[in-house]
């Protein structure tokens, strides 16, 4: 018998053989809009750079820039037990967090809990009692009947926040799809703390941080080449260790201008000005459909909570305006804002089927419309042209901050569902590094993006730990609740 060798993967490239005319032309169109060159990256990127600065002085931009007041990386050397409270777009995760005696070690309990759709614009003390009665059902579980003294608490609170100290932060406004009111402009400490107090919980909280800032310290803990933290997820951010000397807007507590610090970016809101990015027409109605119109710009061409819907304008664009697909189907569903997700994307993208198959099931199953094969190819097409848009796009963040500090070799640690699930998004986002940074051929990439999956919840605990362990030196900068981590300390 002939060997054939190993068996070949069905194809998931699929053909555009058998796609008629008009629908080549609309695929044309579309890569027209959606395709980014080397040279616009380097303009995007430019402009990022200006922004990033901007944002640390004392006026402020776009970009929040915020100061976090975590001073430092960890030794590896930290102990202790901590509990981190990871409060994300989509879930809340309790986390016991146990740092041994061991360099760069940890060992963690967790629990996840759906944070309710109905919680996201409700009223805020349901939001608080909600994340409080999470943590009082973890602590009995794990610890009915024990005498536990007072547990730190690092608690990821992933919104834009403004904090003057580590442990307290004023919240400047709602992303991820949240809209509660009376939360903006405030500090969200107290209430948190009312709502544990109210259960007579043994929690103190030791540290507010972002859950991009954790990724950062987290990665940082088991690689010390990590220099930048990423979320790609539901929305987007990155976080880095700057000097207090390049912040002009803390130059007023006089710190020392070499002491690292570390800054929550919040770039999601880059180019709020519309200055740069290339906008199709299905981002502006993106944008205007939102709960926050000219807020998040930079955010809602390459998080997660917007691909699925740039998509679906797309598509119900092509339908209803220019008769291409679907003719005489209902596409009731289709029409409901916000029915796809990223995932939907990215299963188009896993189709391993020549003739899509799987993705002819999901449209039906999903949606209940049959496409034809080349309708189907044009579907799979865009998907990749959003998904390749938003890796890319993604990719500027990263060369900015590489290019204001001077960074020419680090790992990044990524965090979100989709760097860790989007099919070839860290690939693109490497391809686009490579076009941006113009790196040598044919040698490996100095700058590499790397999964830091889970690093928030480990993170929390370690700035719970360092922060500590700062004011046990005399290292008071940035704490408001003195006499709580005085007794933390003692404990």
């Amino acid at each position: 018998m002939v060997g054939l060798g190993p068996r070949r993967k069905p194809s998931r490239r699929g053909s555009l053989a058998d796609v008629p005319k008009n629908l080549l032309d609309e695929i044309q169109n579309i890569e027209d809009q959606f395709i980014l060159s080397a040279d616009k990256l380097k303009e995007i990127t430019e402009h990022f750079v200006k922004e990033l600065e901007k944002g640390l002085t004392k006026e402020g931009g776009n970009i929040p820039m915020n100061v976090t007041w975590v001073m430092g990386y960890p030794t590896g050397d930290e102990q202790g037990t901590f509990l981190a409270l990871d409060m994300g777009g989509t879930n809340l995760r309790v986390c016991e967090i146990i740092l041994p005696e061991e360099k760069g070690e940890f060992d963690i309990i967790q629990s996840k809990y759906r944070l309710p759709e109905e919680l996201k614009t409700g009223e805020a003390d349901e939001l608080w009692d909600y994340i409080a009665d999470c943590l009082q059902q973890f602590i009995e579980y794990h610890h009915e009947g024990e005498d536990l003294g007072k547990l730190p608490l690092g608690f990821t609170f992933s919104y834009p926040a403004t904090q003057e100290y580590i442990d307290h932060g004023v919240l400047q406004r709602w992303t991820k799809g949240f809209d509660i009111a009376g939360v903006e402009g405030k500090d969200v400490v107290p209430p948190f703390e009312e709502a544990l107090a109210k259960r007579g919980l043994p929690i103190k909280l030791a540290a507010l941080i972002n859950d991009t800032t954790g990724t950062l310290i987290a990665s940082s803990y088991t690689d010390q080449a990590m220099k930048i933290g990423c979320i790609f997820g539901t929305g987007c951010n990155a976080a880095y260790m700057e000097t207090a000397g390049c912040v002009p807007k803390i130059d007023h507590y006089g710190l020392p201008p070499d002491m690292p610090i570390a800054i929550n970016c919040e770039y999601g809101a880059f180019d709020n000005d519309h200055v740069v990015l290339p906008l199709t027409k299905y981002d502006v109605i993106v944008d205007e459909q939102s709960p926050r119109p000219g807020q998040q710009a930079f955010e809602k061409m390459i998080a997660g909570l917007y691909l699925g819907e740039i998509f679906r304008l797309v598509v119900v664009d092509l339908v209803e305006n220019k008769n291409l697909l679907f003719e005489k189907q209902d596409i009731s569903k289709l029409k409901k804002p916000y029915t796809l997700d990223a995932s939907f994307l990215s299963f188009i993208e896993e189709d391993p089927f020549e003739n899509l198959r799987d993705t002819h099931d999901m449209f039906l199953s999903r949606l209940g419309i049959t496409a034809t094969k080349p309708e189907l190819e044009l579907c799979r097409r865009l998907a990749e042209l959003i998904g390749t848009r938003a890796a890319r796009l993604s990719a500027c963040g990263v060369a900015a901050i590489c290019k204001k500090k001077n960074i020419e070799a680090c790992h990044v640690g990524a965090d979100g569902s989709v760097f860790n699930k989007y099919p070839h998004f860290k690939a693109r986002g490497a391809q686009a590094l490579r076009e941006m940074l113009d790196w040598e051929k044919g040698k490996r990439d100095p700058i590499v993006l790397s999964s830091a999956e889970d690093g928030s919840g480990v993170g929390a605990a370690l700035i719970a730990a360092l922060t500590i362990k700062r004011v046990a030196e005399g290292n008071l900068v940035g704490i408001k609740d003195k006499t709580a981590f005085e007794e933390m300390v003692k404990s």
